[in-house]
C-alpha cells in the first residue's frame, strides 16, 4: 500500500524564498513518487506582513492538493509548526524551513531510511555557513543542552526530522513552551542520524533573532530540567556556609576586641551581593511559575484565522 509523507512548512516572511522552495519540493515529490511514496505539503502562514500568503495561494492553486493555513497574527516558529501537525494525516512527517538552509533533497534519504525501518531519522548540521556570532551561540546553546538537559543529544543540533505517525499524539498535545526538536528525542526512539552542511542563507532576511533564540533557550532549559532550581538550592547553600562562617569569624574578632569601626564597606558589598542573589534566584523560580500559569491559564496556543 502507498504511504505518504506529510511535511509542515512554517512561513513568515518568505515571499523571496517560497518560489526556490516550490522548485524544490516539485523535484522532492517526484523522487518520492518513484518509491511510491505520497506527499502531503502543510504551509503555515505566521502571520507575515509581506506577500507570503499570496504566493501560496498562487501554488496550491497550481497544486490543488496542498493546504495552506493562515495564522491571524505571528506566535512564533515553534508554535507555528506544532499548528502544522494537527493537519497531518501521512504516515510520517517532518517540518522543514522556508528558507532553504535545511536542503529538502535530503528528504529522499530520510524516507528510505524510514521505508527501512526507522521511525525517528535526523539530519545532524556537523558544520554551518552561518556568520561566526551565530555559530558560538549555537555551540554553547548545544553544549548546555548536552550538559543540563540530554546527555546524548546531537552535538551541531537538528531541524530536519522525520517521524513516523507514533510520534504526532505526544508532539501535537505537547505543552506550550516546549520545544519539538528536543521533545522528539526526549521520547527515546533510537534516531538514525544523517550528518549534512547548513548553507548559507540565500533569499530573504532571517527573523530568528537572538531575542526569539534567548526565549527558545530559557524554554529548553527550564521545561525539561530541574538542574537550574537544584542550582539554585546548591548556591544558596554555600552562601549560607560563606555567611555563617564570616559571622562566626566576626564573632571570635569581636570577643578578642579586634573589631574595627570602619565596617560600612564591608556591609554594603555583603548586602549588595547577596540582595542581587536573592533577585536573580526569585527571577528563576518566577520563570518556572510563569510556565506552569501559562499551561493552566487556557490561553490557545495560535489562532487560525482561514484554512485554504
Amino acid at each position: 500500500m502507498k504511504r505518504t509523507l506529510s511535511i509542515v512548512v512554517p512561513v513568515y516572511y518568505n515571499a523571496e524564498s517560497l518560489p526556490h522552495l516550490f522548485e524544490a519540493l516539485a523535484l522532492l515529490e517526484a523522487g518520492l513518487a518513484e518509491r511510491e511514496v505520497g506527499l502531503e505539503l502543510i504551509f503555515v502562514d505566521d502571520g507575515s506582513g509581506d506577500n507570503s500568503l499570496q504566493v501560496l495561494l498562487d501554488f496550491k492553486a497550481r497544486r490543488p492538493a496542498t493546504k495552506v493555513v493562515k495564522l491571524t497574527r505571528n506566535f512564533g516558529a515553534v508554535h507555528c509548526s506544532k499548528t502544522g501537525l494537527h493537519f497531518v494525516t501521512g504516515d510520517a512527517f517532518m517540518s522543514i524551513a522556508a528558507d532553504l538552509q535545511d536542503p529538502p533533497a535530503l528528504v529522499i534519504e530520510m524516507v528510505e531510511r524510514w521505508k527501512a525501518g526507522s521511525k525517528f531519522v535526523i539530519c545532524e548540521r556537523i558544520s554551518r555557513d552561518d556568520p561566526f556570532v551565530s555559530r558560538f551561540f549555537s555551540f554553547v546553546y548545544y553544549f548546555l543542552v548536552r550538559l543540563i538537559v540530554l546527555p546524548g543529544y546531537p552535538k551541531g543540533g537538528y531541524d530536519m526530522a522525520l517521524m513516523d505517525k507514533a510520534f504526532l499524539p505526544h508532539l501535537a498535545a505537547s505543552a506550550k513552551t516546549v520545544f519539538a526538536p528536543l521533545l522528539a528525542f526526549w521520547l527515546g526512539y533510537k534516531p538514525d542520524v544523517i550528518h549534512y552542511h547548513r548553507p548559507a542563507r540565500a533569499h530573504g532576511r532571517s527573523r530568528w533573532t537572538f531575542w526569539k533564540k534567548f526565549h527558545t533557550f530559557l524554554d529548553v532549559m527550564l521545561g525539561f530540567s530541574i538542574t537550574p532550581i537544584r542550582a539554585i538550592s546548591a548556591v544558596g547553600f554555600f552562601v549560607s556556609l560563606g555567611g555563617f562562617a564570616y559571622g562566626s569569624m566576626v564573632a571570635i574578632q569581636a570577643m578578642r576586641g579586634r573589631i574595627p569601626v570602619q565596617g560600612f564597606p564591608t556591609l554594603v558589598a555583603l548586602i549588595s551581593f547577596l540582595l542581587g542573589l536573592v533577585i536573580l534566584m526569585l527571577g528563576v523560580i518566577g520563570e518556572y511559575l510563569w510556565r506552569i500559569f501559562d499551561e493552566n491559564n487556557r490561553r490557545p496556543e495560535t489562532v487560525v484565522e482561514e484554512v485554504f
